[in-house]
């Protein structure tokens, strides 16, 4: 059944700073029940979609000089498959976990703590801060020692002792706790995105009757783990070249690459070195769009600022994804999905008296990425309009915001219980994933996945490419 426009993409519409009279473009329908939570995590899902799939078109309208813009189509369980895409991924049936063993909740002296260590240096890094020989810890006897390890530390000493040795780990808050420390007065007094014209350059005319609403485009694609990731893929669905450029020496799971690449192309650029520096600005002087989503700081070394990019190559759209935002005292640090959720108190809320609880998908990562795609779409439609080097910023402590404070609960939500980490949603009355999965051959063997979620009248309904093995693509448009 159809319902009318929900709050929450009225809200997203207008901080994308878009036309609210298309609006009346957006219907829903689709069976639901697949997100369950005490938060509105369904209205998070189905607005971030929709404003992803009006502004997509939005800018096909403009490209190719069709009106009205044409119609958007909200299914709800094609929404709850692709947050669950992650989970949901197979190559010949084999399934894998996106969390390792030390990426968890452990009882500190005074409450609880989250780590992050799927990648091999952050879980060398987290040994290494908690006194744990990392040449001896192994599977059952590493959880052990990091376990006793931490039992004798405060929330806050564990968090404290692990980022400084660049590890990550954060200390579990109420969401009061979280609004009332600096960190949180700073993400609360930002909007849920920034979208900024920095320069007067001219529009570089994009050829008009496009198929698709992205056709010709370039995009760098300079983001990990999932929510840039998914925000590329859909940039790939939407007709961009998207090539993603990865640093040779950070290793990257081929399974995550197995969800998020499809569509696109994978390369390494060691842009330490002059080689991997020179064909990155190679690939910079046709590029359209580059999408970041590394910690602050990390980039900027090697020449990457909004303000240097648009000197190099004028007329850019620049995203720029982040765990906490660039401002307050943990701009620089790192995060994920799963550690904002712990600070900013949604583990709590989704938790028991027992424990902690988490979000029935990485929903900040899926819903920031499509939302950050929204934010390039919309700006390469008001670059059509009037010009300039465009900038659009997320963060997914803002994200969570927006989900814990702004967000009214969509139909039937809020009647959820806490549970464990991916345990609930498939089997919900009504919802079946696999009527949004299908199955094609690819370099990694028979591979299984998510239908893509954007869509309008005419767009498009599946990618063009499968994923393909990450970072053995060379460092070249498509075509050239």
């Amino acid at each position: 059944m159809d319902s009318p426009i929900s709050a929450g993409t009225s809200q997203a519409w207008v901080a994308l700073g878009a036309d609210p009279s298309l609006l009346d473009r957006v219907s829903y329908g689709g069976p639901s029940g697949g997100l369950p939570a005490r938060l509105p995590v369904m209205e998070l899902a189905r607005a971030t979609v929709a404003v992803c799939s009006l502004a997509a078109a939005e800018l096909a309208s403009v490209r190719m000089g069709r009106r009205p813009v044409p119609r958007v189509r909200v299914d709800d369980e094609a929404v709850t498959t692709a947050f669950l895409s992650d989970r949901l991924v197979r190559v010949d049936g084999r399934t894998w976990s996106a969390f390792s063993p030390l990426s968890r909740f452990w009882r500190a002296t005074d409450g609880w703590v989250r780590t992050h260590a799927n990648y091999p240096h952050h879980r060398a890094r987290l040994l290494g801060a908690l006194g744990v020989p990392g040449n001896a810890a192994s599977g059952a006897e590493a959880v052990g020692a990091v376990a006793r390890a931490i039992a004798g530390l405060t929330a806050l000493e564990v968090q404290e002792t692990v980022y400084a040795a660049g590890g990550l780990a954060v200390a579990a808050r109420g969401p009061g706790d979280w609004a009332k420390s600096e960190q949180g007065i700073a993400t609360a007094g930002q909007p849920l995105l920034t979208a900024a014209r920095i320069d007067d350059a001219p529009y570089r005319m994009m050829p008009g009757g496009a198929a698709l609403p992205c056709a010709g485009l370039r995009v760098l694609d300079l983001t990990r783990v999932l929510a840039g990731p998914v925000a590329t893929r859909t940039l790939a669905l939407l007709g961009a070249d998207v090539l993603r450029i990865d640093a040779p020496q950070l290793p990257e799971s081929q399974e995550a690459h197995n969800d998020t690449g499809m569509g696109k192309r994978s390369t390494t650029l060691n842009l330490e070195e002059a080689t991997g520096r020179r064909l990155f600005e190679e690939l910079l002087e046709a590029a359209d769009v580059v999408v970041t989503g590394y910690r602050p700081g990390a980039l900027e070394r090697f020449g990457l600022t909004p303000e240097a990019l648009a000197v190099r190559r004028p007329g850019l759209v620049i995203a720029q994804l982040s765990a906490w935002g660039r401002y307050g005292p943990w701009n620089e640090r790192r995060g994920f999905d799963s550690l904002v959720q712990v600070a900013t108190g949604i583990a709590e809320l989704e938790g028991s008296p027992d424990a902690p609880g988490t979000l029935p998908a990485q929903a900040l990562d899926h819903g920031t990425g499509y939302l950050l795609a929204a934010g390039v779409l919309r700006a390469l439609t008001e670059q059509h309009r009037t010009g300039g080097t465009r900038l659009v910023r997320l963060a997914l402590a803002r994200t969570a915001h927006w989900l814990v404070h702004e967000l009214a609960p969509a139909s039937g939500e809020g009647e959820g219980e806490g549970e464990g980490e991916g345990a609930r949603g498939a089997e919900d009355e009504g919802f079946d994933a696999d009527r949004r999965l299908t199955e094609t051959d690819s370099p990694m063997g028979r591979l299984r996945y998510a239908l893509p979620p954007v869509s309008y009248d005419g767009g498009p309904v599946n990618w063009a490419r499968p994923s393909g093995l990450w970072g053995t693509d060379a460092p070249v448009w498509g075509g050239a």
